[in-house]
């Protein structure tokens, strides 16, 4: 199995230790992340596009502004996935395959996986949960939470299952209780949460396309919704 859910910390550390110290990433720094993970860019053109900004970085006569998050590495992370897209060969249908280390599951066995499913089921059903205007978050909330003791259930009673498959069903039950608590939140609080993502992006805007920014700002409000109503992240990677 890839070192699918290891993405964030690998990330993480490696950034720190071009950086030279710990410096603690920023929550736009995780959304960025995350970003990354989705659109499927293999760990190792991360860390690839990371060296390579430190080492323009450092060959710059003029050191008056740190690179002080990813958001400064995200040109190159982006043109270290191109060529290895490029460099690859014998994929199908002319898409790559991550080099990622193989984690050999550690980490993953049902015995950990479904005490955290059933945590965050805890979690969801004692959610205070915005409710109005015909719409029920808490409902969808408790429907998740069956679904976590269920999908925990399942992986005991058959330990072999994928864990891209149990991510996978992790990832829409996510998407719908985002998208429930985006509609039941007022438009003034999505309006200023949107405003304070525009100012943490503001030093990256030359180095990011319209469609990252647009992802970073969709999923920095989402992480604030979370943290608002105190409810847990379900993906595998938040053990």
């Amino acid at each position: 199995m890839e070192n699918y859910f290891n993405y964030f910390t690998e990330v993480e550390e490696h950034f720190q230790r071009r950086w030279g110290g710990i410096l603690r990433l920023s929550p736009l720094d995780w959304v960025l992340m995350e970003t990354w993970k989705e659109a499927g860019i293999p760990l190792e053109a991360v860390l690839r596009g990371i060296d390579v900004t430190f080492e323009h970085y450092d060959r710059r006569p003029s050191k008056t502004r740190k690179i002080n998050g990813l958001g400064f590495c995200s040109q190159e992370v982006l043109a270290a996935a191109a060529d290895m897209k490029e460099a690859a060969v014998g994929a199908a249908g002319g898409e790559f395959a991550s080099p990622a280390k193989t984690r050999g599951g550690h980490g993953f066995e049902p015995e950990v996986v479904a005490p955290f499913l059933r945590r965050n089921a805890d979690l969801l059903e004692a959610a205070q949960l915005p409710q109005g205007g015909g719409i029920s978050v808490r409902s969808v909330a408790l429907d998740a939470a069956t679904t976590l003791r269920d999908l925990a259930e399942g992986i005991e009673k058959k330990p072999g299952a994928r864990l891209e498959d149990l991510e996978r069903r992790l990832t829409v039950l996510e998407e719908k209780l985002f998208a429930m608590l985006l509609a039941s939140t007022p438009d003034e609080e999505i309006v200023m949460v949107r405003a304070e993502a525009d100012r943490d992006l503001t030093p990256y805007r030359r180095k990011m396309s319209g469609a990252q920014i647009d992802q970073l700002q969709k999923q920095y409000v989402h992480k604030r919704l979370l943290e608002k109503y105190n409810l847990p992240r379900l993906s595998l990677f938040y053990m």
